[in-house]
């Protein structure tokens, strides 16, 4: 898809503010069940502390049996990251009880490493156990008069909170990817479903170009309804202004031909004069300029009118049927084989206008046959649309290449005594021109010329 596509910047958007979203949902879920799992962590530390905070206020328990209702196995086994540690700070030498799973070694003190003593009168911290554990402690000094002072230490292996956690994130990720997936597929949706009025304009507008459809027709949203109607207004502006354009090459034409025709007139009365005989070579090569730059405008008025397409096989077999007629005298057969489904992207007369004139200097020249064939390319290049292939051979003498030359240029005759002005050929270059096709001259199988006209179609 392409960069400037609005579809393409829709998702692009959607799909940025999606991760974005996503990740800080997933940053702020992870961040808050970790403070949970610590909180209960915290919670079950407490309660061991409070344990043994309740053990050592009863000093007249006897020692074997004190510290026995803890209730956690783990503080029997050897290094196993849950340890206890009550220390008497009163005395010379501080005295030091701690549970069996300690060992020998001893837990740091959190005050020395700079914890803070909360309102609860306690100090939490991470901190690095024996055989380099990691671990939660929660220690508490404790006051108790003449029965002395302590610090009771309670600490367990914090890969409990972090195992916790994780096994969460990844959850949590797979969820949110299983998520985003289907926030994707929505929003894909949303931009098809979405952008579906435009889509549509853009094939009916597709539709009137190629001359399927002469308005956009049907019912669109409201925020798509306002183009709809410009652009049929256009489509019914242009019409009008190719209507009047029509009317004024018209009334041009009539009113220059109208004066020529009273020069030629005044001047063939003094046939003999030199003056005479300039001013009506002169106004033949005007009236000859004149013909052919109002055709081209009229042509080119017609061109620009959208949707008129021209079914070709009826047109070529009216033009067989009507030059076989005129050139009856001279026994020349015209034959046509025109594809049925051949489509003209333009109008009728501009077509026969075409064809016609390529078919008149067939039957001009022909010997006694002139043969008409009408193909259908398809398109080579995606988006383009297929081709006409107009052939028209005839059995003449045929042209050289120098003399193809020649008669393609406008106003070129080989043969004064042939009827015509020799725009023939030119006009149809421009023409063909202007509906973005091309004439070609060449040598045809009978032995004589072969006229190829290629032009768009349907």
């Amino acid at each position: 898809m392409a960069a400037s596509s609005l579809a393409n910047r829709l998702f692009l958007s959607a799909t940025a503010w999606l991760v974005v979203i996503l990740a800080i949902t997933g940053v702020v879920l992870s961040s808050v069940y970790k403070n949970a799992t610590e909180r209960a962590f915290d919670r079950r530390l407490n309660l061991y502390l409070r344990t043994l905070i309740a053990e050592v206020a009863t000093p007249d328990e006897p020692p074997d049996r004190q510290f026995q209702s803890l209730g956690e196995p783990l503080f029997e086994l050897p290094l196993s990251g849950w340890y206890w540690q009550i220390t008497r700070t009163d005395t010379e030498k501080p005295e030091v009880r701690s549970s069996r799973s300690l060992w020998d070694k001893k837990l740091p003190k959190l005050e020395e490493q700079g914890a803070e003593l909360t309102a609860a009168g306690i100090r939490l911290a991470y901190v690095d156990g024996p055989e380099g554990q990691n671990l939660r402690m929660v220690e508490r000094p404790v006051d108790l008069g003449a029965d002395g002072k302590f610090l009771v230490s309670v600490a367990g292996d914090d890969t409990e909170i972090f195992d916790e956690t994780r096994s969460f994130d990844y959850y949590l990720g797979g969820t949110f990817t299983a998520l985003g997936i289907v926030l994707l597929l929505t929003t894909v949706f949303q931009v098809r479903f979405g952008l579906a009025p435009l889509k549509r304009i853009s094939e009916s507008i597709a539709d009137i170009r190629s001359g399927r459809a002469e308005r956009l027709e049907g019912e669109f949203p409201v925020e798509i309804a306002p183009l709809a109607r410009e652009t049929n207004a256009l489509i019914d502006a242009n019409r009008e202004i190719v209507e009047r354009a029509r009317t004024h090459v018209g009334n041009l034409a009539h009113a220059i031909k109208t004066p020529l025709s009273v020069i030629v007139n005044e001047a063939g009365a003094h046939p003999a004069d030199p003056f005479a005989e300039k001013v009506m070579e002169q106004a033949d090569v005007m009236r000859d300029q004149v013909a052919h730059h109002l055709e081209r405008a009229r042509i080119a008025a017609r061109v620009s009118v959208v949707a008129t397409v021209t079914e070709v096989a009826p047109a070529i077999e009216a033009l067989r049927r009507t030059m076989e007629k005129i050139h009856r005298d001279r026994g020349i057969m015209v034959e046509a084989k025109a594809d049925p489904s051949a489509k003209f992207r333009g109008e009728r007369q501009d077509l026969e206008e075409m064809v016609g004139n390529l078919v008149d200097n067939a039957c001009k020249w022909a010997a006694s046959r002139v043969f008409i064939e009408v193909l259908v390319e398809t398109p080579h290049q995606a988006g383009a649309g297929p081709r006409l292939r107009i052939i028209v051979d005839d059995d003449g003498r045929g042209l050289s290449e120098a003399e193809r030359a020649q008669v393609s240029r406008r106003g070129q005759r080989l043969d004064e005594s042939k009827p015509g002005s020799g725009l023939g050929l030119s006009i149809v270059t421009d023409l063909a021109a202007l509906y973005g096709g091309s004439l070609s001259l060449g040598a045809a199988p009978t032995g004589g010329l072969r006229a190829e006209l290629v032009l768009p179609g349907l």
